[in-house]
């Protein structure tokens, strides 16, 4: 992965507006190699325009070493090129210049102007310099020369910078564009790591809600009969053998279907556990950024497969519920059952869901209301099915298992009932008993 945006910034570390040192070394070098050369192209100027060579000399050390500041300040130094080029002095400075120009992000007019103001003074320089040279015999030629040369010479030295120039700062565009795309891809990454880790970490919640809502229904029901049964034979001991070996029957039938249930639920769990595992992120910046994500999504698929493995396991259904009923009243609670429109079969969920609200309503009967008449009903209706648990009040003579309770009863009963959006009321009646309400859509 290439180095973010703020990593390249703060990598500066040359002086004033050089971005490295090598980058000051490089200028300072030009601009010594410029100034010598000024220089020394300052004596024959200083003889043909009649001032002491030393003048001339220090100008060209002075206009040569302008090359200094060519990155801050591209269009002064191209201006004194073309300054200077009647003089015959800065070909180095001239083709930096342009180069520096067209390379620096400056409107296109302004390097188009510049450059063809360099063209036009090369071009007329070297048309009077050639020329003169041909009427004092220098050169031997024809008069087609004078415009080939100038027009040659001024192509020459003004067309190669500036295209170079026009090159290269595109490519370093086009290279700040993509680390810029490179440092947006590796924000959006964490960020898709950080939403993936939160939904990985939802999915665990639910989960263990889910797990935990599981054993309550399964452990709490069967519990609850087996300490009303125990209660009961504890009672009946001595007076009627036979009704303590059928209640010692009964509980032992309760703790066995507990049994089976919980075995069957961590099978289940056990065969869905063996996810993908995140793997401990690799110290390269590259390698942590990109199995980041991919790890956290592993682990988000992994816990949603497993809640999905473990809710299509086959549950209980509405054809239990008479059975249900049934134990409820082999353990001594008066329960009737009745049951409204036509008998359908529903999803299983829907069923499982049904035969839970109804399992956890009949639980807390007997934790709270142990003696009290109870009234199961059931509707089947066109598109939903309704369930009612009501339980008149319990008589103050009425013995009381004293079970223990862990108020997660109704709480799992509405996330159960909510999650098929369904409604769930639940609530004291103004006869003192208590009413457990759900109605669930059919599909």
């Amino acid at each position: 992965m290439t180095a973010t945006g703020e990593d390249h910034v703060t990598a500066r570390g040359g002086p004033w507006w050089w971005a490295r040192r090598r980058s000051a070394v490089f200028d300072v070098s030009l601009a010594v190699v410029s100034a010598l050369e000024c220089a020394l192209e300052g004596i024959p100027f200083a003889r043909d325009a009649g001032i002491p060579v030393a003048v001339g000399v220090v100008f060209g050390l002075v206009a040569g070493s302008v090359l200094l500041v060519r990155r801050r300040w591209p269009i002064a130094v191209v201006l004194v090129s073309i300054a200077i080029t009647p003089a015959e002095m800065g070909f180095l400075m001239g083709v930096v210049g342009l180069y520096t120009l067209a390379a620096a992000e400056l409107p296109r007019r302004i390097i188009g102007s510049l450059a063809g103001m360099s063209l036009v003074g090369t071009l007329i320089v070297t048309f009077v310099k050639t020329r003169q040279d041909m009427s004092r015999g220098d050169l031997d030629i024809g008069d087609w020369f004078v415009p080939f040369a100038a027009i040659t010479m001024s192509l020459g030295f003004t067309a190669p910078p500036v295209l170079l120039g026009l090159y290269v700062g595109a490519r370093r565009r086009l290279m700040e564009s993509l680390r810029e795309r490179a440092d947006s891809l590796e924000r959006e990454l964490q960020l898709l790591a950080e939403r993936a880790e939160e939904r990985a970490e939802w999915a665990r919640n639910e989960e263990r809600t889910r797990i935990a809502r599981e054993m309550h229904d399964v452990v709490a029901h069967r519990v609850s009969l087996m300490v009303v049964h125990a209660a009961a034979l504890q009672a009946v001991a001595r007076k009627d053998p036979e009704k303590a070996v059928r209640n010692a029957a009964l509980v032992g039938d309760m703790g066995r279907q507990a049994l089976t249930e919980l075995r069957e639920m961590l099978g289940v769990l056990r065969s869905g556990g063996d996810g993908p595992r995140r793997e401990p992120p690799v110290s390269a910046s590259a390698s942590a950024s990109a199995s980041v994500p991919l790890a956290a999504v592993g682990v988000a698929a992994a816990a949603a497969a497993a809640a999905s493995r473990v809710a299509d396991d086959e549950g209980p259904c509405l054809a239990e519920i008479e059975e249900l009923v049934g134990q409820s009243a082999a353990a001594g609670m008066v329960v009737a059952l009745s049951v409204e429109g036509d008998v359908r079969s529903y999803a299983p969920l829907v069923e499982q869901t049904a035969y839970r609200v109804v399992q956890e309503a009949l639980t807390n009967v007997h934790k709270h209301a142990a003696g009290a008449k109870t009234y199961v009903r059931l509707a089947h209706r066109v598109s939903e099915i309704a369930m009612q648990v009501e339980n008149e009040p319990p008589e103050e003579a009425a013995s009381s298992a004293r079970l223990p309770s862990g108020g997660n009863g109704l709480v799992g009963m509405r996330e159960r009932v909510s999650a098929l959006g369904g409604v769930f009321v639940s609530g004291p009646t103004d006869a003192g008993g208590f009413r457990v309400s759900a109605v669930i859509p059919a599909s």
